[in-house]
Order: structure tokens, then sequence, then C-alpha cells
């Protein structure tokens, strides 16, 4: 199961840096200032820099999975840009 996630921010990069580091504490961690790669115990998240904003892709073998994939990610995401008002609405 794949669920993708694109938020506004021009501070893209900052934000997946942060994810990055936060994790790697913990988990198998891949990332550079323009990608990156997290393998949770329940799933993957690969996220990716741009422009205009990040993306982010969170993939598990159970919905249930997915839907925790999609709560880390975002909340962590939420409190490394709490300055932001950022949107996290999930594609599905």
């Amino acid at each position: 199961m794949v669920s993708k996630l694109f938020v506004k921010t021009l501070k893209a990069s900052i934000y997946l840096q942060q994810i990055g580091k936060h994790f790697s504490h913990k988990l198998e961690v891949d990332f550079d200032s323009q990608a990156g790669r997290i393998e949770f115990p329940f799933g993957i998240a690969e996220l990716n820099a741009e422009e205009l904003g990040l993306n982010m892709i969170a993939k598990a073998e159970t919905a249930e999975n997915l839907d925790k994939m999609k709560h880390v990610l975002a909340s962590h995401l939420e409190r490394f840009a709490f300055r932001e008002k950022l949107e996290c609405n999930w594609d599905k």
C-alpha cells in the first residue's frame, strides 16, 4: 500500500534533513539534502525535496501500518516546521 503527500514549503531540504537525522539514531536511514529513505519496522518512507515543497511517500503492507506511517511522518514534519502552518493532506 502507498500514500503520497506534497507539502508546500520553501524549507523542504531543511525539513528532510531534520527528519533524516532524527530517525537515523534508531532506524536505517539514507539521506542527503534532496532525497531520503527511512526504513521503519512497519513500512518505508521516501522523501524528496523540491524547490516549492517536500514530497513524502509512505509504503506499508497493511492499511493499519500505512496509517501509522502517515501519522509518524506528518507529526514529525509538523513538529520540525512549527513556525509554518503546513497542510498535511495525504492522497489516501
